[in-house]
């Protein structure tokens, strides 16, 4: 478990080893994606942080978790889930650890996915 400040700096350090990777800040969020294609949101609204990702093969999986449930904005039908923590909470980092990496490769391109696992 982590708090929220030091998950957060772990997400973003580990999105951005991931190849051909960029933070934006559309919305006055940090967004994460690759090859111009979102795979990770780090967002903080009204004093919650939220943590939004892609999530094709754990999404059922993920809304079981309290803080969890489909992204707002019709996101939540292409199976994006966003997580919604409160100042104090623990974060299962872990978890979100294997969550950017679903994320990440259900967004990028199959060509750069071949590097990423040749790089191995």
């Amino acid at each position: 478990m982590a708090s929220i400040a030091d998950a957060t700096a772990r997400l973003r350090a580990m999105a951005l080893r991931y190849p051909e990777t960029i933070e934006d800040h559309p919305w006055d969020h940090d967004v994460y994606k690759v090859r111009g294609r979102m795979f990770l949101m780090l967002s903080e609204h009204e004093g919650s942080h939220y943590v939004t990702l892609k999530l094709p093969v754990s999404f059922e999986f993920a809304l079981e978790y309290p803080f969890a449930a489909p992204a707002g904005y019709g996101l939540g039908k292409a199976r994006w889930v966003a997580s919604r923590f409160t100042a104090g909470a623990d974060v299962p980092l872990d978890v979100f650890e294997a969550w950017v990496d679903e994320s990440f490769r259900a967004v990028a391109p199959k060509r750069l996915l071949k590097t990423l696992a040749s790089a191995r």
